[in-house]
């Protein structure tokens, strides 16, 4: 049975265009566009209509940088794929790409298969994964070809770490050389988690133990080095890059040096580092642990650097590195040894609202806000038209969204499995209002009306910017 729905009055905006007009969605797709009130959209007809007058009608969210039932510091992070998916839609977003984690000594399929199962039936939205390559040797090197046409198109690997998911140089370079032939892309948590470790413990003996040290320990010029080498490794291969969480100017202007001389290296940062700073890891009576992440907290003044490489596109992406872990039980284990805290904030249902925050401020156009938080992310793990877009033949993947809702950030009112909020108290502009996952409406007028089950494992070809 053909089933159809007409959004009507709106203002569409994506990353290349803002236009007043209607959308038919027609069996999961969008089947066209007409300009509101012409003869065209006027002969629509559709068993569901919705009016987005005075709203507008944009593409829904693709994080691609979630960690959903993580394992990590001797416990898990606290949401699951059922609700971790949930919140991400009640935030707007309606494709996570998550990480796959292969065990050292274990190969990448049965980490990819351990994780298809935590997700399959559970998922209230659409869902990919990376790989997160612990062990790299002959096998895994094999292995890498293999996923890459099974729609695994992206491997992650740490310089930090060392221990649990550590690669050392040779590691990478070797990785990096297999990605250059099977055209995956190779995303990188780039710190010096060598030095770090060293800076840890004297940190630790010195009797500094609070969770400000976390950051001071995990120093910007750590992240900086490892950019830069993660940059020359990449380059020595023939390799693209894609660095993670990208916190630090010094990290940023790496970047901006390398894709100056045309090489093709990628930025992702994420709202933490746009919105917090070391003022949240310094908040007292053990608070601060809340804001524990890797790479870390920065000052404030890093930020402006941060929103500058938005803007000049030295940064692409912003996902979220949504990580939770409960205040109470887990960031608790970190009591009197900050390196024990369990790393990770929630974020996966507050990044669109805050991205359109800061279009209200003046730091992104709105267009712009689409791009780093929809199109690019698409297009980056080959997840684009069908992703990240509103255009004839994509998917229906749509957001209602009011900009001129305002809201209070909280854990009382937020549906991320976890006892705190990162943005507790901030007042934003701007809220979603209807969001339709694949035509069917999973937000409905601020009301949940999906399922578990409902979201389908989405196969992705490579790097859309590198054919």
């Amino acid at each position: 049975m053909s089933s159809r729905t007409v959004i009507r009055g709106g203002l569409v905006i994506t990353a290349s265009d803002e236009l007043h007009a209607d959308v038919l969605i027609e069996d999961g797709r969008i089947a066209a566009l007409a300009a509101s009130g012409t003869s065209a959209a006027e002969a629509w007809t559709a068993e569901r209509t919705i009016d987005a007058t005075g709203r507008y009608v944009i593409p829904g969210g693709v994080d691609a940088h979630t960690h959903m039932e993580l394992p990590f510091g001797g416990t898990f992070a606290s949401d699951s794929f059922e609700t971790g998916t949930r919140a991400a839609a009640w935030g707007g977003t309606t494709t996570i790409i998550d990480f796959a984690v292969q065990s050292v000594g274990r190969s990448l399929r049965e980490g990819l298969d351990a994780w298809n199962a935590k997700a399959d039936g559970k998922c209230a939205i659409d869902y990919g994964f990376h790989m997160i390559v612990s062990d790299v040797n002959q096998e895994t090197l094999k292995e890498m070809d293999l996923l890459v046409g099974e729609g695994v198109t992206s491997f992650k690997q740490f310089m930090a770490y060392p221990g649990v998911f550590y690669s050392d140089d040779g590691q990478i370079l070797r990785a990096m050389q297999r990605s250059a032939e099977n055209g995956g892309l190779i995303m990188m948590h780039a710190e010096n988690g060598i030095a770090i470790d060293v800076l840890v413990e004297q940190a630790l003996a010195r009797g500094e133990t609070d969770p400000r040290y976390h950051g001071e320990v995990r120093k910007a010029l750590l992240e900086a080095e490892a950019t830069h080498r993660a940059i020359k490794l990449a380059q020595v291969a023939g390799a693209p890059l894609y660095v993670v969480h990208v916190s630090a100017t010094e990290a940023v202007a790496e970047l901006a040096r390398a894709r100056d001389e045309g090489l093709n290296v990628f930025g992702e940062t994420c709202p933490q580092y746009l919105f917090l700073s070391t003022d949240n890891l310094a908040e007292p009576d053990f608070e601060g642990a809340k804001y524990v992440c890797s790479t870390p907290l920065r000052p404030k003044e890093h930020q402006a650097a941060l929103w500058r490489g938005l803007r000049t596109n030295d940064l692409q992406v912003v996902s979220t590195d949504h990580c939770p872990f409960c205040f109470v039980g887990q960031k608790e284990l970190g009591r009197g040894d900050f390196s024990k805290i369990p790393n990770g904030l929630p974020g996966v249902e507050n990044r669109m609202d805050l991205l359109h925050q800061a279009v209200v401020d003046g730091h992104l156009s709105r267009r712009r806000w689409i791009e780093i938080a929809c199109a690019t992310p698409a297009r980056m793990f080959g997840l684009y038209p069908k992703k990240g877009t509103i255009a004839p033949g994509a998917d229906a993947d749509v957001v209602i969204y009011d900009p001129h809702a305002e809201q209070i950030m909280s854990a009382e009112t937020h549906h991320m499995n976890v006892d705190y909020s990162a943005y507790e108290g901030r007042r934003t502009t701007g809220r979603v209002e209807t969001v339709l996952s694949r035509g069917h409406v999973v937000i409905d007028q601020r009301k949940f009306a999906g399922r578990a089950g409902h979201g389908r494992y989405t196969p992705r070809s490579t790097c859309q910017y590198l054919q």
